[in-house]
């Protein structure tokens, strides 16, 4: 054995994507283009907050449904809620759905039309991921109310004995006194007890609340000799069961691993470990020089939940590694010279933090055209992987969306082809990505296209105001 070097995992309170909550779709309900923004709640049950913009003109109306993504539930539909249209612009709308539990939901979008109606479905992974403190000025407000009315009980019944059955104008003897006080002193301790068992109450819920608080499965990993990386999964325990060898191909490939150098991202390595076993992953890493490294491993369940791992490691010396074949991929920020190279086209206007947009990059070769022979990297234009500098945003994007495509394949059964990439000759050289940062921040850009064989990475930095 050369080195045996161990990855600490990361416990990254996430959904899909580590600190990447919202859900970016471009895809067509029938007829109708439309781009979907999800915000899905921070807690369960929670409020999802839905935008939709479509280019297609004439829709008359668009109904929003909360579902599970699998099982009975799917089925059997509550009444669509309808979508409000802007006054200001005719082609956005806006909604709001209750998620009443966590686990695989699906938000479908029905449009009614002159081109008649047309439905797409999107996949929402619902989790807690927090737990919400009251504001302060609520809590001291409620806490005066049940002092007054603790107070008020207990003078009511002294009262009630002290002067219940005298007739007016009677003043209370010794002996009325005297029950009175002795029934207020009961009265005070029953209801001390009772605030005393409520707050007990209270919380025993909140800990028990804190059980459906979304924990992301663990990844470890070593190396072991020829290089060979084995991660292994491991459930840390959380309210909904999740099995280790359930997962979905995504793109032809069980897992998706970014290996990305710290801390510039200046290499990247886009890899595709195989499932050996329950929860085990193994793959021959490339050639990669000592160094730390961050991981960043995405699954998608068979109930349609996707997951992301994150895992630190450190090599101290080079690995001589194995060459990389099939999909896996690998880039610098200095690609070779003559080669063709990936290009980020965006206007003067500055990137807003929970603004959607559209992220447009071509393929060019070095003369600046665009290459001639542009095909499509595991079914689609290109790949890309939003990264904050600090480590705390990973999402994997496709031009589709934030949405892997197993899950949108089970929320839209009966038109999933419609929703993969088809070869076109000649494809355009050109890739757009659907996304909106979280928070303000440097950011990483990871952009990978492919053409003639040849997969070209692409590694560009964005200041997120």
């Amino acid at each position: 054995m050369r080195r045996i070097v161990i990855l600490l995992a990361l416990a990254a309170c996430a959904r899909a994507h580590v600190g990447s909550p919202d859900i970016f779709l471009e895809g067509s309900a029938g007829p109708y283009p439309l781009f979907v923004t999800i915000r899905p709640p921070s807690v369960i049950p929670g409020v999802a907050e839905i935008e939709i913009r479509c280019s297609s003109p004439g829709v008359r109306e668009i109904r929003l449904t909360p579902t599970p993504l699998t099982g009975p539930g799917a089925t059997f539909a509550p009444t669509p809620d309808l979508a409000e249209r802007s006054k200001q612009d005719p082609n956005f709308f806006t909604g709001s759905l209750w998620m009443m539990a966590p686990g695989s939901w699906q938000v479908r979008v029905q449009v009614e039309g002159g081109q008649g109606p047309g439905r797409l479905s999107v996949p929402v992974p619902a989790v807690a991921l927090r737990t919400k403190a009251m504001q302060k000025t609520l809590g001291a407000l409620l806490f005066i109310m049940m002092i007054v009315l603790a107070v008020g009980l207990v003078s009511i019944v002294g009262a009630g004995a002290r002067e219940g059955q005298l007739e007016p104008g009677v003043a209370p003897n010794p002996r009325s006194k005297r029950r009175a006080r002795i029934l207020m002193f009961v009265t005070a301790a029953i209801v001390v007890l009772i605030l005393w068992g409520g707050e007990r109450w209270w919380t025993a819920e909140a800990n028990n609340y804190s059980d459906y608080i979304y924990k992301p499965l663990n990844m470890s990993a070593a190396i072991e000799p020829h290089d060979k990386l084995v991660l292994k999964l491991s459930d840390p325990g959380w309210a909904l069961m999740r099995k280790l060898d359930d997962f979905l191909p995504d793109h032809g490939h069980l897992m998706h691993l970014y290996v990305i150098r710290q801390p510039d991202a200046g290499r990247v390595w886009h890899l595709h470990p195989d499932m050996t076993s329950s929860g085990v992953f193994t793959h021959y890493l490339p050639p990669m020089p000592a160094g730390q490294y961050k991981l960043y491993a995405d699954v998608v369940h068979r109930s349609g939940f996707p997951e992301t791992m994150v895992a630190d490691l450190r090599l101290p010396s080079d690995l001589a590694g194995t060459p990389l074949t099939g999909d896996d991929a690998a880039g610098s920020r200095t690609p070779p010279a003559g080669a063709a190279r990936i290009v980020w086209d965006r206007d003067a206007a500055s990137l807003k933090a929970r603004q959607p947009a559209t992220f447009k990059f071509r393929l060019v070769r070095k003369d600046g055209q665009p290459v001639p022979d542009m095909e499509l990297y595991m079914g689609m234009p290109g790949h890309a992987a939003f990264l904050k500098a600090d480590g705390t945003v990973f999402a994997h994007v496709h031009p589709s969306g934030s949405v892997p495509m197993a899950a949108l394949a089970l929320a839209n059964p009966a038109t999933a082809a419609d929703h993969s990439m088809h070869e076109m000759h000649p494809l355009p050289a050109e890739a757009t990505f659907p996304y909106g940062f979280p928070s303000p921040g440097d950011y990483h850009i990871i952009v990978q296209m492919k053409h003639g064989g040849v997969i070209e990475t692409g590694i560009f930095d964005a200041r997120v105001e």
